[in-house]
Parts: structure tokens; C-alpha cells; sequence
């Protein structure tokens, strides 16, 4: 799209930077039909900012003919065939009169309705107002129609509003605090007064009654609210009754509430006995079901395909110790199998991943291998050791660990199980794979 300087004086200036596109007219219908369609005048309009029906009223004002613009498809029409050199000059006179500064000449002007139904271009660059020349018959149309206001300037009004309103909310807030701060100061004062007023008082009387005895209570009020109160409070005397009748009382009270304590505890150790006695009798009845019901429960939860991510958080939520959960669930996983233990134990590798991220997790897991081993089929027995290197070369269980267990295991009361016997040969591999990188 070709280019051109706004306004006929910068024509020759090549580093102007208000362009607007060359006018393309085009000549439609025939004989008393015949229109000239503005092709690009919303893009004219644009580059001037003014609406594209001023000028196309503007072109029918001069013309003298009908013009028209639809702004559902932006198409502009004047009646009768005219040139695009003569349109063009009308379009120069429309930015002299309603676009351009009458002060500076620059084109980046608003134009302004005032109370009084005149017209002015306030410019951007210098601040001049332009007084338009009414006797102009397009400015009744302008009146009629006035631009819509720039939402940037609506926007900084509202904004400038809502400034002020909260100015005007913060210096009430202001005030109402500076007034609490007051009340308080002279309720703490009154306060202060009032108890040493009942202090003097309950020594005359020599009664003894809690209310002369008790300290005078303070108002619910800040620390730094206290703090700042100090320099007026120095005038208050506080004062702690010491009369023989106040003495007995503070000594019966703290009697009274040790014996109290005392007699709690009387109440409460037969049912803690109670508790403990019913829990030892559940653990050596129930234990083994108690483990039955928590190892079906993980399988359940497995069949109905949980994720690995959500097991840490499922086992927590579960009952029971870190290790009967670790075992409930390496008894889970390969619960059912006759063959191949370290097959499936690869297969659910990603559960027990997530049950060993944290640390300390892989003693446990160990152990649960130990134990199923223990009391399962004699195949279990004899895979441990290919569970062990799955395991291994899976990256669930560390060398480190491997070893401390094993010689763990060796010191043990259970020294001379078949499953340290079973476990050897994978922790010579170990031992001498480790010896064998050290000398490369």
C-alpha cells in the first residue's frame, strides 16, 4: 500500500512520520446510479483518527451530492462519477480544518465538543486548542455526532476517581483508629485506677473474697499499642495484696488445685492400665490379622490401579508401623506367585520405588524380602538372590544398603538361615565387581 505524507505542506519532507495511504477511488453502476466508492477510506480514517463518516459527509458537503457510509461493511459512496485528484484535495482542506493544529501543524489532534456547542482541536504535541469555524456546514453534522471519547482517557479518570476515593477512606480509617487508640488509653488508665482502688479496699475490709484478691485485668490491646502506653501509666501505682487473710488464700487455692491434679490422676491411671492391658492382649491375639487385613487392603488398592506417585501418601494414611507396611506391600506385589519372583518384583519396580524414595526406606524393604522369603514357598527361598540383583540393577536397591543388611544378617540371631546361604554368591559379585572397577 503506497504512502504519503499528511498534509499537502510535508509533502517533500521524506522523514515525516505521519503517513496515510494514497485514496483509491472506484467508479460503480451507471447513469443516475452512477457512485464513487472510497475504497480504502476506513484506512484514511484511521491514519487521521477521525471517523471515516465525517469525511465521506465532508466530500457529499462540497460535492454537493449524496454520500453515505455503512459501517457494518465500511464501504464509503458519494453520488456521481468524480475524480480521485479532486476527492484527494477536498481530503487535503478536510485535515487542514479538522485534523491539523492551527498552532503547530501537527496532525495528532482530538477533537473537542464544548458546553457551548462549538468546536475545537486540542493538539497532542503543543496543547493548543484550534477553534473550527462553524459556519462549516459539516460541523452540525459533527455536533450531532461527536466522536466517542478515547477509552485511555475515561480509564485515567476513573483511575483518578478512585485514587481519591481511597485517600478519603484511608484518612477516615486514619481517624477512627487515632479515636480507638484514645478509648483504649483511657480505659487502661480507669482500669488501673479501679484495681488500685479494690487492692486498698480489700485491706480494710480484710474479708476473703475472690474478687478483693484478684489482679486487675488488662484490656486486650497490641504490644506496641502497651508499649507506647507506658509513659502515661507511670503515674499508676500497681500493688499485690500481702495481708495474712490474702496469704491463706493464694496458699488454699494452689492446695486445692494440686489435690485436684492429684485425684485426676488417681481416676485416670486405672483406665490408662485399662487401655495398655486391652492393647497387649490385641497384639498377641491380633496381630497376625491385623497384618492379613492390611497386606489384602494394599492389594486391593494395587488391583485397582493406583499410581506410584499416590502410594507414598495411600501407605501413610494406612495403620501400622513403617516397616508391617513395607512388608504388607512386598507381600502384595508378589503375593500368588509360584516362579519367576524377580520377574514380578521388575514388573511393580515402580511402586517399589516410590515406597524406597525416602531415606532410610531400603533397610525396611530389605527386611520385607527377608521375611517373605522366610515363610514363603521354598522357590522364594531359593530366587532371593535374582530379586536382589532385579532389584539392583533396577536402581530400587543401593550396594551400600545390600551389604549392611547382609552383614547384619550374619550377626544376627537368624545367623544360620538358608537365606544368608542363598544371598552369598550375589554379595561375592557385588564385592568383587566393586574391587574390579576400583582397579580400572
Amino acid at each position: 500500500m503506497a504512502l504519503q505524507n499528511i498534509g499537502a505542506s510535508n509533502s517533500d519532507d521524506a522523514f515525516y512520520r505521519y503517513k496515510m495511504p494514497r485514496m483509491i477511488t472506484k467508479i460503480e453502476g451507471r447513469g443516475n446510479g452512477i457512485k464513487t466508492n472510497i475504497v480504502n477510506m476506513v484506512d484514511i480514517s484511521k491514519a487521521l483518527a477521525r471517523p471515516a463518516a465525517y469525511t465521506t459527509k465532508y466530500f457529499g458537503c462540497e460535492l454537493g451530492a449524496q454520500s453515505k457510509f455503512d459501517e457494518k461493511t465500511g464501504t464509503s459512496h458519494v453520488n456521481g462519477a468524480h475524480e480521485t485528484a479532486k476527492l484527494a484535495g477536498l481530503l487535503e482542506n478536510f485535515i487542514k480544518k479538522y485534523v491539523q493544529c492551527y498552532g503547530c501543524g501537527n496532525p495528532e489532534t482530538e477533537i473537542l465538543i464544548t458546553k457551548s456547542q462549538m468546536i475545537q482541536l486540542k493538539c497532542a504535541a503543543c496543547g493548543f486548542l484550534s477553534d473550527v469555524d462553524m459556519r462549516d456546514k459539516l460541523t452540525t453534522f459533527i455536533i450531532k455526532n461527536p466522536p466517542e471519547a478515547k477509552k485511555g482517557t475515561k480509564d485515567k479518570k476513573a483511575m483518578r476517581r478512585a485514587e481519591k476515593e481511597r485517600l478519603k477512606e484511608g484518612e477516615a480509617a486514619d481517624e477512627e483508629l487515632k479515636k480507638l487508640k484514645k478509648e483504649v488509653k483511657k480505659k487502661v488508665s480507669s482500669s488501673s485506677k479501679n484495681g488500685t482502688v479494690k487492692s486498698t479496699s480489700s485491706k480494710k475490709k480484710g474479708s476473703g473474697s475472690d474478687e478483693d484478691h484478684v489482679s486487675p485485668t488488662h484490656s486486650p490491646i497490641n504490644e506496641k499499642e502497651a508499649a507506647s502506653d507506658e509513659d502515661d501509666d507511670d503515674d499508676v501505682q500497681w500493688q499485690t495484696d500481702t495481708s495474712i487473710d490474702a496469704a491463706r488464700q493464694r496458699i488454699q487455692e494452689q492446695l486445692s488445685a494440686a489435690t485436684a491434679d492429684m485425684v485426676m490422676l488417681s481416676t485416670t491411671e486405672p483406665e490408662k492400665k485399662k487401655k495398655s492391658a486391652s492393647k497387649a492382649s490385641g497384639d498377641s491375639n491380633g496381630n497376625s490379622m491385623d497384618h492379613g487385613k492390611l497386606v489384602g487392603e494394599v492389594k486391593a488398592s494395587l488391583k485397582k490401579g493406583i499410581g506410584a506417585k499416590e502410594l507414598q501418601s495411600y501407605l501413610a494414611s494406612l495403620p501400622g508401623s513403617a516397616q508391617e507396611k513395607m512388608s504388607a506391600l512386598y507381600e502384595a506385589i508378589l503375593n500368588g506367585t509360584e516362579k519367576g519372583f524377580a520377574k514380578e518384583a521388575i514388573k511393580k519396580r515402580s511402586y517399589l520405588a516410590a515406597a524406597v524414595a525416602e531415606e532410610g526406606s531400603q533397610s525396611l524393604l530389605l527386611h520385607a524380602i527377608e521375611e517373605f522369603s522366610g515363610k514363603s514357598s521354598s522357590n522364594a527361598l531359593k530366587e532371593v538372590a535374582l530379586v536382589l540383583k532385579a532389584l539392583y540393577d533396577g536402581d530400587v536397591l543401593e550396594e551400600e544398603h545390600i551389604v549392611q543388611w547382609f552383614q547384619r544378617g550374619l550377626k544376627g540371631d537368624n545367623k544360620g538361615s538358608q537365606i544368608w546361604k542363598n544371598v552369598q554368591p550375589f554379595i561375592d559379585w557385588l564385592q568383587t565387581a566393586e574391587s574390579e572397577s576400583e582397579e580400572e
